[in-house]
């Protein structure tokens, strides 16, 4: 596992280590009774689709900035701008380097997404009742530690460029250490943070086509993902029907300012903070211009649906996501009827028009 660390993350303010004090009860089941079947398939399939981080190809020459300037030459500074429809229009170097830091910044937030999955994923080893979650979990705890292990390696060994944990992530995954309860780690990391990265990983994927390592390994994760957000929506269906008038409200509540939070993360002010672009432009750009809408939407794609299958697409949950237009993913498969993630249509669209055919050089920007 030894590999050159030529571009270490940097450090968020906060220092190198972050302490959550947490306080929780480690429940033993003396039990054993093993009668949650759909628990124990996963944990079948978990075991058997385990893979190593050694079996990647991390002899592949990557170079994101040379497969974005070919892109550039083909004409894609010029689709570039009519697709994102930026507040000035970009010059191919501008393009490039925006290419360029938000992959960087959206495969970071990857990083510690995941890092805190792993640290959530071993509380629930510990708090969660049942030996069959405990088992799949353990399993999970596995995934998770390889996750982190591979997108360190791609950041500093490949890519070159790093960003530190976005705060609305990092105050996200606080949150979910902090809270006692077992179910509130399942909805916060499996439902929400794991169900809304395991969209952002297949845009990741159609956009970074060209490029065989990050493809190899976010097909791989995807993979692991889907089983883990499954694993959350089959052990809260247990207990969410019984919650009570007061419990089901602080879920509510939770759903509510997790959704926020996590909206909040997508804008990436740090990106253009770091390229010094001025933020009272480029953040109501990244609010409001109809791409970046579209691409925030389409990260809710599995939890909408997830929630509704929970019954935690309450009224008060409903009314917010109706504001925010992501109630049209209620009626699209959960991830215990379909694990794979499908994109809004009109969105594929835009992306395979961007990647496949580039216009002429030359052209302008409507």
């Amino acid at each position: 596992m030894q590999y050159p660390q030529h571009n270490p993350l940097p450090i968020p303010a906060s220092g190198e280590y972050q302490h959550v004090k947490g306080t929780l009860d480690a429940v033993f089941d003396w039990h054993y009774e093993l009668k949650r079947s759909k628990l124990l398939e996963l944990y079948e399939k978990g075991k058997a689709a385990t893979w190593n981080a050694a079996d990647l190809d991390w002899s592949t020459d990557v170079d994101i900035e040379r497969l974005v300037s070919n892109r550039q030459m083909l004409g894609g500074g010029a689709m570039i701008n009519q697709l994102l429809a930026p507040p000035r229009t970009l010059d191919d170097r501008e393009a490039i380097l925006l290419n360029l830091h938000m992959n960087a910044f959206m495969l970071s937030q990857f990083l510690h997404g995941e890092q805190g999955a792993l640290l959530a994923t071993a509380k629930i080893v510990e708090t969660v009742p049942w030996a069959e979650a405990k088992f799949y979990a353990a399993n999970q705890v596995a995934d998770e530690a390889r996750h982190v292990e591979v997108y360190h390696r791609y950041l500093t060994e490949k890519l070159g460029i790093s960003y530190e944990i976005h705060p609305s992530l990092g105050t996200l995954l606080a949150d979910i250490m902090t809270d006692t309860r077992w179910d509130m780690t399942y909805l916060g990391m499996q439902i929400m943070v794991e169900g809304l990265a395991l969209a952002a990983f297949g845009l990741q994927k159609m956009m970074m086509a060209e490029e065989p390592l990050i493809v190899d390994i976010t097909t791989r994760i995807m993979a692991d993902e889907s089983r883990h957000v499954a694993f959350g929506v089959i052990s809260l269906e247990e207990v969410t029907k019984a919650y009570t008038a007061s419990e089901l409200r602080e879920r509510e509540d939770f759903i509510m300012e997790s959704t926020h939070l996590m909206r909040e993360r997508l804008l990436m002010q740090p990106v253009f903070e770091r390229l010094g672009w001025p933020l009272d432009v480029w953040l109501p750009w990244a609010t409001n211009t109809p791409f970046m809408r579209g691409f925030r939407q389409m990260l809710f794609s599995k939890i909408v649906p997830n929630l509704k299958r929970l019954g935690l697409l309450t009224p008060r949950v409903r009314e917010m996501y109706e504001k925010l237009d992501l109630l049209r993913f209620e009626h699209m498969k959960d991830s215990v009827e379909d694990p794979d993630v499908v994109p809004p249509q009109e969105l594929v669209q835009l992306l395979l028009q961007f990647l496949a055919k580039p216009q002429e050089p030359g052209v302008a920007a409507s």
